[in-house]
């Protein structure tokens, strides 16, 4: 039997993944949290076969919980559901130590499948974010600019290209605004960007973000 985890700050959402994962013999969702902190108190004091974990929560979440969890749970697979595009932050968790990541669009088709394959010990993901995983080892030289940017320079350039100032950057990141601003700064370079318009011609070029039309 597969005991899983779901840490999601979506009450409705928990409720849509155990209503499809209720048909399944072989999976039982054992427990439901909705932030970080609660995940890592169930995670310290239950057997978990698979934690299912949205990208986005208050408080500790993304790239740090997934190290964190790794880090206290090594062997513990973690399947990411995020409301984000695999091309967005794919890499970068299971980089983190994420077994795979799963768009929420695709989880009523995808998801147990995915929690079999994780929890067997294998990698979720789709060809086009295997083929990304595999270009981003290549050397530094030939990579893309955005590629270079820390975790956290990068979790700070998407939120710029969706048009948040650096006040609220801070806010949603649990940052000072001379810590954003510094992130922003060093964004700029690394991109070779002169304006806040050429990093979003950047992100739409490479499908980095959605761009709407009329």
């Amino acid at each position: 039997m597969i005991r899983v985890l779901i840490a999601d700050d979506h009450a409705i959402l928990r409720e849509g993944l155990k209503q499809i994962l209720s048909a399944c013999s072989d999976i039982v969702v054992g427990g439901e949290v909705g932030n970080g902190m609660e995940a890592l108190k169930a995670l310290s004091q239950g057997e978990w076969n698979v934690l299912i974990l949205d990208m986005s929560m208050p408080g500790r979440s993304g790239i740090d919980l997934i190290r964190q969890i790794r880090n206290e749970h090594p062997r513990l697979p973690i399947l990411i559901l995020s409301m984000h595009k695999e091309d967005q932050y794919a890499v970068r968790t299971l980089k983190a130590g994420a077994s795979g990541y799963l768009s929420k669009d695709s989880a009523s088709s995808q998801l147990v499948s995915a929690i079999r394959k994780v929890a067997g010990g294998g990698v979720f993901i789709n060809p086009n974010v295997a083929e990304k995983l595999a270009l981003s080892l290549r050397p530094e030289s030939d990579a893309l600019p955005h590629t270079q940017l820390s975790d956290r320079e990068y979790e700070v350039f998407l939120l710029l290209t969706q048009g948040m100032s650096i006040s609220e950057i801070a806010d949603n990141l649990n940052l000072s605004i001379k810590t954003a601003s510094t992130h922003k700064t060093h964004i700029m370079q690394k991109m070779n960007a002169q304006n806040l318009v050429s990093l979003i011609k950047y992100a739409i070029r490479h499908d980095l973000v959605d761009s709407e039309e009329g």
